[in-house]
């Protein structure tokens, strides 16, 4: 597989890409203030289909300079509140080497290997299994990942979860991604906008609160044009659909490759997106947010709209071009499932610490009313005991009985 890090012509290609986008986001703006006058125009008067459409057009130059100034508007707030907005929808919180040291260390070396600024870092507290990266520029950029997937995934397939999303960063994939979400945006709310005006109006005009007293011709003139009033959002509203699904799918399979050259580890890349596979889907989250996420588990009409390729494909291809070796689909043990350690606790408690060790919160000394000297000195581990009488266990250390 070839390698996504360093691609130059990708890189080029997506910032070209997001120039386009930009353009093309007036331009849609201005074929929907273009609808909207139209129908306004046809639901104001009865006139012929001609002169309704010259009408339409003196209003769109009267209107261009306002339809120009609250499309740079939404796109300044998008670009400087999109994280603020997203976070908002999902629950991510920033989080610091002290409070996630495993998680911190993991992306610092990650970007250290390769001189790249380090992005900020933020979890989403979920038991769903997923990653996103976000921003617009160097100062902007963040990795949020959610506790679900920290919990399920060994420092290895983090690792190459991490390098997935560092990659989008890289190739410019997640500017691109926020761009077209803009622009989806915009035309959304412009096209809410002419068809409230257009069934709020049109219904008194089709209950014959406006008078007949013009011909059929003009009738039919205003119908026409409020016909391709309607066309024309509903063109509008579909390129924009086109503009987010139709981003190459080929982004995930390069991002992929780039956390394969970072990690030398396609097995670990495997195994995170057998671990991930179907197990996404971020409460709350739209599609929007859904699109920008490693794996999305959302599938459209026959798979043709799916932001992703599906995880065998890129499984598949990690396999042939990467020579990783795939385990199949893989089950995660639920919670509940795990036997406490036959130890005498309680049914049903937790032990303490976790598949990584000693809860560093709990202190050393043995509990009150056990003798001080019970300190066995034994290394702690699995099969082996701790200072204090604690017990070791296959998830960590628990209290002595």
């Amino acid at each position: 597989m070839a390698a996504a890090y360093g691609l130059y012509t990708h890189i080029q290609s997506n910032k070209r890409r997001s120039i386009g986008l930009l353009i093309g986001l007036f331009f849609l703006i201005y074929v929907l203030v273009f609808a909207g006058a139209l129908a306004g125009e046809a639901l104001a008067r009865d006139a012929p289909l001609d002169f309704l459409v010259r009408a339409a057009w003196r209003d769109l130059i009267v209107a261009l300079p306002w339809a120009t100034a609250g499309s740079a508007l939404w796109v300044a707030i998008a670009y400087f509140f999109h994280q603020s907005l997203i976070d908002a929808v999902t629950g991510g919180r920033e989080v610091t080497r002290a409070e996630e040291p495993r998680l911190y260390n993991l992306l610092e070396n990650l970007c250290i290997s390769r001189g790249i600024t380090m992005p900020k870092l933020k979890v989403i507290e979920g038991s769903e299994l997923n990653a996103f990266a976000t921003g617009l520029n160097e100062r902007q950029y963040s990795i949020t990942v959610t506790s679900g997937l920290i919990n399920a995934l060994n420092d290895a397939e983090i690792e190459a979860v991490l390098g997935h999303e560092l990659t989008h960063i890289r190739n410019g994939d997640v500017r691109m991604l926020v761009v077209a979400v803009v622009i989806a945006g915009v035309i959304s709310f412009f096209g809410e906008l002419v068809f409230r005006l257009f069934f709020q109006s049109g219904i008194g005009w089709r209950g014959g609160s406006r008078s007949s007293s013009s011909g059929s011709d003009k009738k039919g003139g205003a119908g026409a044009a409020i016909l391709i009033a309607l066309a024309l959002v509903a063109l509008c509203w579909v390129l924009s659909i086109v503009v987010r699904f139709a981003l190459s799918r080929q982004r995930e399979y390069l991002a992929d490759s780039g956390s394969v050259e970072l990690t030398k580890n396609p097995d670990a890349m495997i195994t995170a997106l057998r671990k991930i596979e179907g197990r996404g889907e971020l409460p709350g989250a739209n599609s929007a947010v859904m699109e920008m996420c490693i794996d999305n588990p959302r599938e459209g009409f026959s798979n043709l709209f799916d932001t992703h390729p599906s995880v065998d494909k890129r499984v598949a291809a990690l396999v042939q071009f990467a020579g990783g070796h795939d385990p199949g689909p893989l089950a995660l043990p639920a919670p509940d499932d795990v036997a406490p350690p036959d130890d005498g606790s309680p049914s049903g408690e937790k032990p303490a610490g976790g598949p990584w060790g000693a809860d560093p919160n709990r202190p050393n000394e043995p509990d009150a009313g056990q003798n001080p000297g019970q300190n066995t000195g034994q290394i702690p581990g699995p099969l082996g005991g701790l200072p204090g009488g604690y017990q070791g266990g296959p998830w960590g250390p628990t209290r002595p009985n």
